[in-house]
C-alpha cells in the first residue's frame, strides 16, 4: 500500500489525538478553577460591592474580550510558526494566575488574572481545536470536536466541583492557588514533551487539493493565501453561512457567561451552599462535556444543522425556566437540560466551520470564528449585568439570555445551509 505523507484520520494519528485531548483537559481544569468559588465569594472574599451584577460580571467581560482577540491572533500565528509554539506560549502566560488569586487585595486583581486567562485560553484551547482539524478526515470532524470539547468541559466541571469541596474545608485562596499552579505546571510540561506539531498536515492537505480539487461547494471560495483583513471579512459578513455560524457562536457564549458568574451568585442569594453550587454548575459542565461524545458523532451521521438548531432551542427553554425553579434538584435538572443543549450545538458549530474552511486558511478561519464566539462572553456578561442591575433582579439576566438564544437559533434555521460535505443540500 502506498504511504501518504501526513495522512489524515484518527486511527493513523491516534497518538497526536490523545496528546491533544490531554492538553484540552488541562485547559478545562484551568478555567474551571474559577467557576464555583470566585463568583460565590466575590463579595465576602474579594470585595465586590453587594448586589452589583455588573461589577461581578467584569471578570467574565475581561476574559471574553481578551480570549476573543487572542483566538484571532493565535490562528494567524499558528499558520506561520506552528501549533505547538503557540500552545506553549499560552501556558507560559498562565503561570502568574494562581499567584494573583492568592494575593489579590481587590476584585481588580481577579479581573487582571482573567485577562491572562483569556490569553491562555485563546492560545491553548484554540490550538487543540485547530490541531484536531488538521489530522482528521471530513467524516471525523464531528467526532473529533466532540471528543475535544468533552475533554475540555469535563475538566471545567471537575475543577469547579473539586474546588467547591476543597474550599469548603480549606482556605479558598490556598485551594485555588495549589490547584491552579499544579495544573498549569503539568500542562506546560506535557506541551513541551508530548505534543505533535500538526501544521505540516494542513499544508500537505492543501497541496493535495491543488492536485485533486475537492468537489465544488465543499469549501467556501476564498483567496489561496488571504490577508488578515480578507479572512476576517469573509468569516464575519461576506459569506452568509460563515456569518450565521459566527453570530451563533457569539450568542451561545451568553449561556456560559450566565452559568459561570450569574448562576453561582443567584444560587448563593437563594442560600445554596458552596457544595450545592458546585454540583449544580458542575452537572451543567459535566453533562455538556460527556454528551459531546455522542453529539459530535451524531452530526457526522445526520448533518450539522439539526443538532445546532435543536441545541439553541433547548438552551433557550432551560435558561428561561431556571429562575422559576425553587429547589436544588430542580436547578440541577435544568442545568442538565442546558448542558445537553450546549453539547448539541457547541462541537457542531466548530465542525461546521471545519467543513467550510479550506485547509490552506483553516487555522485563520477558526481563529476569526473563535474571536466572535468568545467575544460573546464579554457582550453577554456586560449586557446581562447591566440588565440585572437596571431591573433590580438577577432573573432578568436569565430571560434576556433565553430570548437571545431563541433568536439566534432561528437565524441559523433560516439562513444556514447544511455544511457536512457528504450531506449537503
Amino acid at each position: 500500500m502506498t504511504h501518504i505523507p501526513y495522512a489524515l484520520g484518527l486511527r493513523v494519528n491516534h497518538r497526536a489525538f490523545v496528546e491533544q485531548l490531554i492538553q484540552v483537559f488541562f485547559v478545562g481544569l484551568t478555567i474551571g478553577l474559577q467557576r464555583t468559588v470566585i463568583p460565590a465569594l466575590a463579595e465576602s472574599e474579594f470585595g465586590v460591592a453587594q448586589g452589583s451584577a455588573t461589577a461581578l460580571m467584569a471578570f467574565v467581560v475581561a476574559f471574553g474580550v481578551v480570549k476573543g482577540a487572542m483566538n484571532f491572533v493565535s490562528g494567524r500565528l499558528s499558520e506561520r510558526v506552528g501549533r505547538r509554539p503557540v500552545l506553549i506560549w499560552g501556558w507560559l502566560v498562565a503561570l502568574p494566575i494562581p499567584f494573583m488569586i492568592l494575593l489579590a487585595p481587590s476584585w481588580g486583581w481577579i479581573v487582571g488574572a482573567n485577562v491572562l486567562l483569556g490569553v491562555n485560553q485563546g492560545f491553548a484551547w484554540s490550538m487543540t481545536v485547530t490541531a484536531k482539524m488538521d489530522i482528521v478526515t471530513a467524516r471525523e470532524r464531528g467526532l473529533a470536536t466532540g471528543f475535544n470539547e468533552f475533554a475540555g468541559y469535563s475538566g471545567v466541571a471537575l475543577a469547579g466541583l473539586a474546588t467547591g469541596y476543597l474550599a469548603s474545608t480549606y482556605s479558598p485562596r490556598i485551594t485555588l492557588f495549589v490547584f491552579g499552579l499544579t495544573v498549569i505546571a503539568l500542562a506546560l510540561l506535557a506541551a513541551r514533551l508530548a505534543f505533535t506539531e500538526t501544521l505540516p498536515f494542513a499544508r500537505a492537505e492543501a497541496a493535495r487539493l491543488k492536485d485533486v480539487p475537492a468537489p465544488e461547494g465543499t469549501y467556501v471560495i476564498g483567496p489561496d493565501t488571504p490577508t488578515t483583513r480578507q479572512i476576517f471579512a469573509l468569516v464575519t459578513w461576506r459569506n452568509r453561512s460563515f456569518m450565521a455560524l459566527s453570530q451563533a457562536g457569539s450568542v451561545e457564549k451568553f449561556v456560559d457567561a450566565l452559568m459561570w458568574a450569574l448562576v453561582p451568585a443567584f444560587l448563593a442569594a437563594k442560600s445554596a451552599s458552596l457544595i450545592q453550587i458546585g454540583w449544580i454548575t458542575g452537572l451543567y459542565g459535566l453533562t455538556w462535556g460527556v454528551s459531546q461524545l455522542w453529539t459530535g458523532p451524531l452530526s457526522d451521521r445526520i448533518g450539522r444543522k439539526i443538532p445546532i438548531v435543536t441545541g439553541f432551542f433547548l438552551c433557550a427553554a432551560g435558561v428561561t425556566a431556571f429562575p422559576f425553579a425553587q429547589t436544588a434538584s430542580s436547578w440541577a435538572a435544568i442545568a442538565v437540560l442546558i448542558g445537553i443543549g450546549m453539547a448539541l450545538l457547541y462541537p457542531t458549530l466548530i465542525a461546521a466551520m471545519g467543513d467550510l474552511a479550506h485547509p490552506a486558511w483553516r487555522g485563520s478561519a477558526l481563529g476569526v470564528y473563535r474571536f466572535w464566539r468568545d467575544l460573546g462572553y464579554a457582550i453577554g456578561a456586560l449586557t446581562i449585568g447591566l440588565i440585572a442591575d437596571a431591573t433590580g433582579t438577577l432573573a432578568a439576566g436569565f430571560w434576556f439570555t433565553g430570548g437571545a438564544m431563541a433568536v439566534s437559533g432561528l437565524w441559523v434555521l433560516l439562513v444556514l445551509k447544511e455544511t457536512h460535505p457528504h450531506k449537503t443540500q
